[in-house]
């Protein structure tokens, strides 16, 4: 996990939201950030400004579509009193969480994306139709191989300020569907798709839980009018999965995301970059999330021919050796059932104008988490994807399978670590297939 220094910037930002105390906030002692979750029935704004006036609550978000509640720095000692409000189903501590990693892109080749006629199809025709929802630092709103329609902003209280101050959010979009342009023809999976800029961390690369649960909130409210059925999520942090959408351990994100898959949103997430289960990482953990790990590609081709330079140590055609996993089936707790693998090592893509003209390399899931958002893309405008988001999910990874009843992947084109070629008590997935859609 790349450190990103990110203490004095999140502190600079704490000390900002204390200056907006109200006079009942004043002189009532330390303040808690806190995701406050209402039960389904409640109205978020009336029980906000109520609360704001009751308990001094400093509301920073307020939430009403993938779930009921709001965000607010509420002075520690009454946090009590606002949990006994019988509106209120629980109380979260507000926290940081952090991009997963930042270091020609042949990743699109590597999953045969080149061999899908919707793909051919956007070169150079029509772009693909579906929109993409990208949950991150933001995009660079005048990048001309990307798609931008628009964005929102969780990060501050200018919500039009969604524009990318870091290059991460810019680097994921164009895994995701930059358009070909030449120089340097870079290309996404899904050449030219609706990108929507959902910023939810920091020029830092880090940002609040709270901001995170405003982006999936503002990604349930407007998928219907945007279509956007597809959210990539290369971020994260520590947690788990309940089982139950996060009503047992009162995690918010969870339960902002099981009502946003309702929306008909496919939530695609990054494993992590720490080489463990991913089974404490979330939102990776969570079942209704495909998740993604990383291997290594350097030729775009199978086979492992390649014998160049490598990124990190990582050989061609094996998992990388940062990527989080889950444990096989036969072991418990295992997430296998929403977990497959795309290129991540030494992945080319836009970034900031102002370096080289606009592109860079990066290594992590960070990366490979785009390939498959971009893969699930293509399938939904392809019409191969329909159904719920859990169908989708099923799709994908089916295809992917050279093992399954009807394999789409002919020949088999894995890498070492899949498990056709397992590491022995880790599931890496097999390869994303894209060259059917």
């Amino acid at each position: 996990m790349r450190s990103w220094a990110a203490f004095a910037v999140s502190l600079a930002l704490v000390i900002s939201f204390n200056l907006f105390a109200t006079p009942a906030a004043a002189g009532a002692g330390p303040l808690r950030a806190v995701i406050v979750v209402l039960r389904d029935d409640a109205d978020s704004d009336s029980v906000a400004t109520e609360h704001a006036q009751r308990f001094g609550a400093l509301v920073s978000h307020v939430y009403g579509a993938a779930l009921r509640g709001y965000a607010a720095r509420v002075p520690e000692r009454l946090i009590t009193m606002l949990q006994g409000d019988p509106r209120v189903a629980f109380v979260e501590e507000d926290r940081l969480l952090w991009a997963t990693d930042f270091i020609p892109n042949t990743g699109v080749y590597r999953i045969d994306a080149e061999q899908s006629p919707t793909f051919k199809a956007t070169l150079p025709g029509p772009p693909v139709t579906t929109g993409v929802a990208i949950i991150d630092t933001g995009i660079i709103s005048n990048h001309p191989a990307l798609n931008v329609q628009g964005g929102y902003n969780c990060t501050g209280f200018n919500r039009k300020a969604w524009t990318d101050g870091n290059g991460h959010g810019t680097h994921v979009a164009g895994t995701v569907a930059a358009k070909y342009m030449d120089p340097p023809g870079i290309v996404g999976v899904a050449p030219g798709a609706p990108l929507w800029a959902v910023r939810v961390l920091a020029s830092n690369g880090s940002g609040f839980l709270s901001w995170i649960v405003c982006g999936i909130n503002w990604v349930a409210n407007n998928a219907s009018a945007n279509k956007i059925k597809v959210a990539n999520m290369s971020l994260g942090g520590s947690g788990a999965d309940d089982g139950n959408c996060g009503t047992k351990n009162n995690d918010s994100m969870h339960k902002a995301i099981c009502n946003a898959v309702t929306k008909g949103v496919t939530f695609v997430a990054a494993a992590g970059n720490d080489a463990k289960d991913f089974k404490t990482f979330t939102p990776a953990a969570y079942d209704e999330v495909l998740t993604v790990t990383a291997m290594a590609d350097y030729d775009g081709l199978p086979g492992a021919a390649y014998t160049g330079a490598t990124c990190g140590g990582n050989p061609d055609d094996t998992a990388a050796g940062f990527s989080n996993w889950t444990t096989p089936a036969s072991t418990l707790g295992s997430d296998e059932t929403h977990t497959i693998a795309a290129p991540g090592v030494c992945v080319t893509s836009t970034y900031l104008n102002n370096l080289n003209n606009g592109y860079a390399t990066g290594s992590g899931t960070s990366f490979a988490s785009p390939h498959v958002a971009g893969t699930v893309a293509l399938c939904i405008s392809s019409g191969k994807c329909t159904g719920a988001p859990a169908d989708v999910i099923q799709t994908l990874r089916t295809d992917a399978d050279p093992n399954s009843p009807n394999p789409k992947v002919t020949p088999y084109y894995g890498f070492k670590g899949d498990p056709n070629s397992p590491v022995p008590g880790r599931y890496y997935g097999y390869l994303v297939y894209a060259g059917g859609y």
